[in-house]
């Protein structure tokens, strides 16, 4: 497994920036997409909840405001991936979603030791379960209870100052790196958009640091 030397000469894993929204369908199939290859390469995955919703505001973009061809075909695409993953992806049934308190959520769960446990738990419900309920706290609950969070503290961490301010400051961040959508990946400053550039990013993971 690749790792490289610092300018110190410390031998250090190379990290994978990963900016995400819960309601990307696309940041569900790179999630499970990047795993392997970030194993392979010995490297370390870093969450970046990125508010899409704030994004596309920005941008005066609407999702849903496409052309209707193209959005029926995305559909069709996104089974393709589904049966060429063997992935349980189903489209939900309440889409889009407002993904805030998700986002926060995860701050919050990190903040507790258990962040990335929390994000396969919501992608699970959201994009295999067709649980729209997470867009509130009252279906985040039922999930972080059976992790062993107790649901008052993990909303009351998810709307804390700090937390807010730290989805902001990842998602202007982001926006300040050149993110425009999710999911996006950086290896050092090379960014890759789309859950289908996992070649290229598996390319610069194998590629020395300068």
């Amino acid at each position: 497994m690749p790792r490289w030397n610092n300018a110190a000469g410390v031998v250090v894993a190379r990290d994978v920036d990963f900016f995400w929204d819960i309601g990307s369908t696309n940041s569900y199939f790179a999630l499970h997409l990047v795993r392997p290859i970030v194993a392979r390469h010995g490297a370390r995955l870093i969450s970046h909840p990125f508010n899409l919703g704030y994004v596309f505001r920005a941008q005066a973009y609407v999702l849903m405001d496409e052309p209707p061809a193209k959005l029926s075909h995305r559909f069709v695409d996104l089974r393709r991936w589904a049966e060429r993953y063997r992935l349980p992806f189903r489209m939900p049934d309440a889409f889009p979603i407002k993904t805030s308190r998700v986002l926060r959520g995860a701050l919050a769960m990190r903040r507790i030791g258990k962040e990335w446990p929390y994000i396969d738990a919501v992608f699970q419900a959201y994009w295999e379960q067709n649980d729209a309920s997470i867009a509130d706290y009252a279906g985040l609950h039922p999930i972080v209870r059976r992790m062993g969070v107790d649901p008052a503290e993990f909303e009351a961490l998810s709307e804390s100052e700090p937390v807010r301010k730290k989805l902001i400051a990842e998602t202007q961040g982001g926006m300040a790196r050149g993110v425009f959508g999710a999911p996006t990946f950086f290896v050092g400053d090379e960014m890759f958009w789309g859950k289908d550039r996992m070649e290229f990013l598996e390319a610069a993971l194998a590629t020395p640091s300068p």
